[in-house]
């Protein structure tokens, strides 16, 4: 959870042809595990009737969607309540690419989300289109079906403060070093939560997870699909858990990736207290593949060396900005890309490399905002608003701010990576100005087929026991965990002892008799030429 930052600014398509041959699908009733004759329920059954009536238009991508031929877009329309079916609607923008196999082959429409809450998933159909051989079998079956879920980029996109300003820096350390950083970080959140409801008050109740899982229900219809074949990665793996809790017959096929704890115990202040722990150890991962590496780096042949080396980078930066806009809150941001993914250790080991022997160029285009890309400022802000709405508003928090400095007080003594980091983002819910709902018990339902999980055992965005504890909840799932790894994102990974078991899951349906423990994938190897390192191509992390 809290990676994938959303797309840019919004776009239109030109109306046209309704695509030929449209399937009718299921109305959404059936199978649903929503309280019995509630709103919600035959909200969402009115819905998706209409849009299995109506489908899609599919058309060319709009030219700033950067998203090209033949990936094709469109938009499904649900409403903004769904206790209110013929209230207010909003438009959902998806997109896709036809399977590359036969008529034979083709099973149906694979529909993606990437986490967050506040990831697209418009890029998954690219993945056929540029042929990403991890997933060239399972694209002869399936169409790739993207989304921007409710409040992302091109569905009616929430903000909450002016994206400008949001990623200006130098912020401040999100290390207190009084009661008084204390008191400016609370009073930031609180007016965050109040730009919040000034900016996007209207959808504001209706950003949660639920909502979200109505939303890829009316898409499956409009799809014409009987039934959802569906990926989801790290926060999307709860919005899974949460679609399969509410329509368990709806659910051919579900693979679940890097899992969020789905336990209401858990969801969502306790989720980012064990978060912090689990960053803390892959940390110390990253720092032991440095020191290892120190012919490369010269950062330090020790992890406790790195580890020195980075408090020195952190109180320098703090004292004078590096480049007048890399801070500590700046670093902590760039440098959490190594703990996240293990495709991103050498190259923040470079730019860290390339800062100690001079040039600080790298780190202040990778660390610091550019506050000409306008669009990526507007996406960042945007990831920022969805992640803060679903998460406050999906659970209640704690508004007691001594429990919120204790808590975090205690974790810091053992995780002081990112815990102050990542308590300030959270805190806005503290304070959240609509009222925060009861979490979806997750659990199996009538007509649930057998659900895949995958998890690394060292992964920091979603613990481990997140994994397992999905696992017990849904019966007859299966367990794919790599061990002595950490990697978010387990899939994505180049791992036969992974890939092969997925390939068959999606084209057969078949799991393994028993849980499977895979060895882990390549661990990374360091960079083996130095060049002038610019701004990378990172993933967005939060």
């Amino acid at each position: 959870m809290r990676k994938t930052a959303a797309l840019g600014a919004a776009g239109t398509l030109v109306s046209g042809a309704l695509l030929a041959g449209a399937i009718t699908a299921t109305p959404a009733q059936a199978g649903e595990q929503h309280q019995r004759g509630s709103a919600e329920a035959r909200g969402v059954a009115t819905a998706a009737a209409r849009a299995a009536k109506k489908g899609i238009d599919w058309q060319d991508c709009p030219a700033d969607w950067g998203l090209k031929s033949p990936v094709q877009c469109g938009y499904v329309t649900v409403p903004v309540d769904y206790a209110r079916p013929n209230g207010r609607t909003i438009k959902i923008a998806v997109d896709r690419a036809l399977s590359t196999g036969g008529k034979e082959q083709r099973q149906g429409a694979l529909l993606y989300n990437p986490g967050g809450p506040g990831g697209s998933g418009m890029k998954f159909p690219t993945r056929i289109t540029t042929k990403n051989p991890l997933w060239a079998k399972t694209a002869k079956a399936y169409d790739f079906v993207g989304f921007d879920p409710r409040g992302v980029g091109h569905s009616a996109a929430i903000s909450c403060m002016d994206p400008q300003e949001f990623v200006k820096a130098p912020k401040a350390d999100p290390v207190p070093d009084s009661e008084a950083d204390k008191r400016a970080q609370r009073k930031l959140a609180k007016q965050y939560a109040d730009g919040c409801a000034e900016r996007s008050g209207r959808l504001l109740p209706h950003m949660t997870t639920p909502n979200t899982a109505r939303d890829i229900d009316v898409i499956r219809a409009a799809l014409g699909e009987k039934k959802l074949n569906y990926l989801g990665v790290s926060y999307g793996t709860y919005l899974g858990a949460v679609y399969a809790t509410l329509f368990p017959g709806h659910v051919r096929r579900m693979l679940v990736d890097s899992v969020v704890d789905p336990s209401r115990e858990k969801v969502w202040y306790q989720a980012n207290l064990d978060q912090d722990i689990a960053f803390e150890t892959r940390w110390g991962d990253w720092k032991k593949w440095v020191a290892k590496n120190d012919a490369a780096y010269h950062i330090g042949d020790t992890p406790e060396k790195v580890q020195a080396a980075w408090e020195k980078l952190r109180a320098t930066a703090k004292k004078k900005p590096i480049g007048g806009v890399v801070g500590p809150a700046e670093l902590t941001g760039f440098f959490q890309n190594a703990p996240y993914y293990d495709s991103m250790w050498a190259s923040v080991a470079e730019v860290w490399s390339a800062y100690l022997a001079g040039d600080s160029k790298p780190l202040v285009e990778n660390a610091g905002p550019d506050l000409k890309d306008t669009a990526g400022n507007i996406a960042s802000e945007n990831g920022n608003a969805v992640y803060t709405a679903v998460e406050c508003t999906d659970a209640k928090w704690p508004t007691s701010w001594k429990k919120w400095d204790r808590d975090n007080t205690r974790i810091h003594r053992q995780a002081p990576f990112m815990t102050w980091s990542n308590a300030w983002m959270n805190l806005p819910c503290a304070t959240w100005p609509v009222k925060q709902q009861q979490p979806v018990e997750v659990k199996t339902g009538k007509g649930l087929p057998n659900v895949l999980i995958v998890q690394s055992v060292r992964d920091a965005a979603t613990p481990y026991g997140g994994a397992v504890e999905l696992h017990r909840r849904l019966k007859g799932s299966r367990l794919i965990t790599e061990r002595d790894a950490g990697s978010h994102g387990v899939t994505g990974q180049v791992n036969p002892c992974i890939n092969d078991r997925v390939d068959a899951y999606f084209l057969t349906g078949k799991t393994d008799a028993k849980d499977v423990t895979c060895a882990p994938h390549a661990t990374p190897k360091p960079s083996t030429t130095k060049s002038v390192l610019g701004a990378l191509d990172l993933p967005a992390v939060r």
